[in-house]
């Protein structure tokens, strides 16, 4: 039987985070398989030996494999890691569920509601797969990094506390360092949300409103955070961790995220589709904001930051003004 190392491992997603996790497995020494749906970019890979399009600077170790047959990347794997957007979770989901193996455990770096059903994404797993061991990765980390193997710390979450470890173990090396929990809803609550407050700091720095108006964005973003997961039944001090204020932190402040270059186009008067086409790529946000907005409404989770940002981008409404009915809030207790 192999070492845990030597497991063979798949990963669904040849975009930059899931071509960077693949890279990382494989530095770890397991035998990955890359998965992309179009046969012309895993050409494009195979004869570059690097994603060219996504993540330039990063060279593929030598055990990094890459296909376009579903099949073939799933075979033999002992896990499988989704690494696709929210939008396209379900339906991934739906592609690989005839090609698992009984004993194939299922993991996903997807962060978002689904926009249609307002359900995380451990939510459409178990829909679409039933019982079967799953964990959410998530954290503070860029793709272009854990590429290039800077030093980098996440999150693995599972109710499966030895999948969890396991998969911890797997990822971990010189560089890199995953921790495990178990508030899987926390987690991905963190994750979803985030992108959101993210657009918002953008926005907000676009219009050269300064440091301090990006910190309260960040500290208030937080509390919306902690308000609708705990709602949700998540553990308020998962939020104080890497996949709550640290994925925040990092996605706010740092122009390599999408979420952010997006706001900040916004705020030097893009509209919404020309500032999504200077982006080039998803920007998870803009799915976040409609899916975050309509759960908070069901639920009646105060999310004024979050709200403000779904009627700039789904209502029209000026970024200015949306600034102006942030400020203009009633004076409360900052616990509240």
């Amino acid at each position: 039987m192999p070492s845990l190392s030597q497991e063979p491992m798949a990963v669904i997603g040849a975009g930059s985070w899931g071509t960077a996790l693949a890279i990382q497995l494989a530095r770890e020494g397991h035998p990955t398989q890359l998965w992309a749906r179009d046969p012309v970019q895993v050409d494009a890979m195979l004869r570059a030996r690097r994603n060219a399009r996504y993540l330039p600077q990063a060279s593929f170790p030598e055990n990094l494999h890459v296909t376009a047959d579903l099949r073939l990347a799933l075979n033999g794997a002992r896990d499988a890691l989704v690494a696709v957007p929210s939008h396209a979770f379900r339906g991934t989901l739906e592609r690989i569920a005839p090609l698992l193996s009984g004993e194939t455990r299922i993991a996903w770096a997807t962060k978002g509601f689904e926009t249609a059903t307002g359900l995380l994404p451990h939510q459409v797993a178990r829909e679409v797969l039933g019982a079967r061991p799953g964990a959410v990765l998530s954290g503070p980390t860029f793709a272009k990094e854990v590429g290039a193997g800077l030093p980098t710390a996440m999150t693995v979450a599972s109710r499966d506390e030895r999948f969890a470890m396991e998969l911890a173990l797997s990822f971990s090396g010189p560089n890199f360092r995953a921790y495990t929990q178990t508030d899987i809803i926390g987690v991905e609550v963190g994750g979803a949300v985030k992108n959101v407050i993210a657009i918002g700091s953008g926005i907000a720095d676009g219009m050269g409103f300064g440091a301090n108006t990006r910190v309260a964005l960040i500290t208030r973003g937080l509390a919306e955070m902690m308000r609708l997961g705990v709602r949700l039944g998540a553990a308020r001090e998962t939020f104080m961790g890497l996949a709550g204020f640290g994925d925040l932190v990092l996605t706010c402040t740092d122009d390599q995220s999408r979420n952010r270059r997006f706001g900040m186009a916004l705020g030097h008067g893009e509209s919404v589709t020309g500032a999504q086409s200077s982006i080039d790529q998803v920007v998870e946000g803009v799915h976040a904001a409609r899916a975050v907005n309509s759960v908070a409404q069901r639920l009646a989770v105060d999310m004024p930051i979050c709200q403000e940002i779904y009627r700039v981008m789904y209502e029209g409404k000026p970024v200015r003004a949306a600034a102006q009915a942030l400020m203009g809030r009633e004076v409360r207790s900052e616990a509240d």
